[in-house]
């Protein structure tokens, strides 16, 4: 055994002064003391730490908002750049839903514009599993009508119910399925209720050989049938979270909504009429001026804070207001109405 050294016979050069060397007993106490936080100290940390929390949050949140908007902006453009290349095959537009023979459904079937339009956002195999010789509804139709697809889906939107039944909307029956059916966040405006705007607009503006848009009904729409532009006319507004109801920010699972059942239904599109502003009416003349964001059966609606996205027939996508005039929208959403319209 190695006998150990004592502390005098080691140099001083090397030898470790303790505070209990140099200063006693108490300095020992107190220098082991001071090795730590104190209270008031760790609560000031714990201070300066939330406030840095406080000042960081709602720049992430700011952030991803904006993320969630470009990602539903650029879903709408892919869109947009499917209906042209349907354009280009066909010479028209895709009608809102067929319920008679048309381009892309020779078969006459009831079809929407989203089935016809699979292979150009880069879903052929969808496609070819969708049997156009049936209705929507029908068949093995439903089994491809639960496969989701991202393009149609907006990121922003709230918490989903599973849609595994649905309503009669005829000649479409009551559904009930096992495989719950994919939404879609976008759909075709049809044009405006002549009797809901009109009222705002002052006189008899808008009637039944002006009214619509784009895509509605069996409609065959080209290119040169946009009179009012291109630039200024809407064809797929947000209509987000159906058929779950959703008035002014909130939920109502307990109202029926028999459209925008799934993107495979094409009885989905509709008018523009205007909601009351807390979104519990729609198409009520001057009380119900409400344009973005009132209610989501029926009306163009987002999960986006103050606005909601809209698709124009030139291809590009603006992110319009909520607090655009009821008036104005409407304009947007016909096609040869002849009005003057400037928005931003």
């Amino acid at each position: 055994m190695i006998p150990r050294k004592s502390e005098s016979s080691i140099p001083k050069e090397f030898r470790i002064l303790s505070p209990q060397l140099l200063f006693g007993d108490a300095a020992m106490i107190r220098w082991f003391v001071r090795s730590g936080f104190t209270l008031v100290e760790l609560l000031v940390v714990i201070g300066i730490i939330a406030i840095l929390v406080g000042l960081l949050l709602p720049a992430v949140q700011k952030v991803r908002a904006a993320a969630v908007r470009l990602s539903c902006l650029n879903n709408l453009k892919q869109i947009g750049i499917a209906l042209h290349h349907f354009h280009d095959v066909h010479g028209v537009f895709p009608a809102s839903g067929w319920t008679m023979a048309g381009p892309g459904n020779p078969e006459g079937k009831y079809v929407g514009w989203r089935p016809v339009t699979l292979a150009y956002i880069e879903q052929e195999q969808v496609r070819r599993l969708y049997d156009f010789r049936l209705n929507w509804w029908e068949g093995s139709n439903l089994e491809v009508a639960s496969l989701t697809i991202k393009t149609y889906i907006c990121p922003a939107t709230a918490d989903r119910t599973a849609v595994t039944s649905a309503i009669a909307k005829p000649p479409r029956p009551a559904l009930s399925v096992s495989q719950p059916l994919a939404p879609t966040d976008y759909e075709a405006i049809l044009g405006v209720q002549p009797s809901s705007i009109n009222p705002h607009v002052g006189y008899a503006l808008y009637h039944s050989g002006n009214r619509f848009a784009v895509m509605f009904r069996n409609s065959r729409v080209r290119l040169t049938d946009i009179t009012d532009g291109t630039s200024h006319t809407v064809m797929v507004v947000e209509a987000a979270g159906r058929p779950t109801v959703h008035r002014n920010g909130r939920p109502y699972p307990h109202l029926a909504n028999d459209q925008g059942i799934c993107w495979a239904d094409s009885e989905g599109a509709f008018s523009l009429d205007g909601s009351s502003m807390d979104g519990q009416l729609e198409g009520c003349g001057l009380l119900c001026s409400r344009a973005i964001n009132g209610k989501n059966d029926n009306e163009p609606y987002s999960f986006h804070s103050g606005g909601a996205h809209f698709l124009f027939a030139d291809g590009h996508v603006a992110f319009l207001r909520e607090a655009l005039p009821l008036t104005t929208l409407a304009a947007l959403c016909t096609r040869a109405a002849g009005e003057a319209v400037h928005y931003d």
